[in-house]
């Protein structure tokens, strides 16, 4: 199997060199990188050029500088490294970020593990953040989701739910989709990715308004909304939260703001939200 990499980059020469140093040792060598230096300001593009002068299996695209939102901006980035690619050479379509270090075989175990199940449509590994001078799990409750920063989509399910969404909650529908399509999202625990800085840093969005956002641009009618705002102001112990959360959901809702995804898309994300509601709150299969 044939891998294609997008990495979007965006002032990322501290971190960038790990990640394309960590592609470089992989022991599984057929694959292609595609760098989309996303307007950077910094010595990203120099870093890059290290690679591609190189090594034939790196490339790179430069873009305009564009307003650093949450998930719309990496994924702008993503599709301009796709088009400039026939994705009929390739086996497996990768969004990777360019602050990862994979372990040397992470390539070829994915790669097996497409091959082995057919029904497999996307596959990843576990982030593990350093603590302490230690590499430790990042936490995520969901050790059954690959996480946007290590995406690896076999190409058949790939085209079948017309690739990700330039959207906050991009790598939330892609998962949800795939599986009304009957791929099945794999990660496998023994793959570890390190990341080497926190996600969400550059971004200024505040908590509550990020959760209304990403509430109302995956499609959640207002009941599912509600809900799942009240879930996570109790988390946070916090009535005011679940307003504030509120406001934001509502405030997308009144402007009308453009969905990146079908109404039958929506249809489906809200059904599997309420069946994962029934399972999990009311303990209804």
């Amino acid at each position: 199997m044939r891998f294609l990499i997008i990495i979007p980059a965006h002032n990322e020469e501290h971190n960038l060199p790990f990640t394309l140093d960590s592609l470089q040792q992989q022991s599984f060598k057929d694959f292609k990188v595609i760098v989309v230096n996303d307007g950077s300001t910094d010595g990203t593009s120099d870093v890059i050029k290290k690679y591609t002068d190189n090594d034939s299996r790196f490339e790179t695209i430069t873009l305009q500088k564009s307003a650093h939102q949450p998930g719309s901006k990496v994924v702008n980035a993503f599709k301009n490294g796709l088009k400039t690619q026939d994705i009929n050479d390739f086996d497996i379509i990768c969004k990777f970020d360019a602050d990862i270090i994979l372990s040397e075989n992470y390539l070829k175990t994915v790669g097996e593990a497409f091959i082995n199940n057919p029904k497999y449509g996307l596959v990843g590994g576990l982030l593990y953040v350093e603590k302490d001078g230690n590499w430790v799990y990042e936490g995520n409750s969901n050790k059954h989701h690959v996480r946007g920063p290590m995406k690896a989509y076999r190409k058949e399910s790939f085209i079948q739910m017309n690739g990700i969404r330039e959207t906050l909650g991009w790598d939330n529908i892609d998962s949800i989709l795939l599986e009304n399509l009957g791929w099945k999202e794999v990660v496998i625990p023994e793959l570890h990715v390190k990341l080497i800085k926190v996600k969400g840093a550059d971004y200024t969005i505040k908590p509550a308004d990020y959760y209304g956002k990403y509430f109302y641009f995956l499609g959640l009618n207002r009941f599912l909304a509600y809900i799942t705002s009240s879930k996570e102001a109790m988390k946070s112990k916090s009535i005011s939260f679940f307003f504030q959360i509120i406001k934001s959901y509502e405030s997308c809702y009144s402007q009308k703001l453009e969905l990146k995804i079908s109404k039958q898309e929506q249809k489906i994300i809200n059904n599997q939200r309420w069946k994962m509601l029934k399972k999990k709150w009311l303990k209804i299969e």
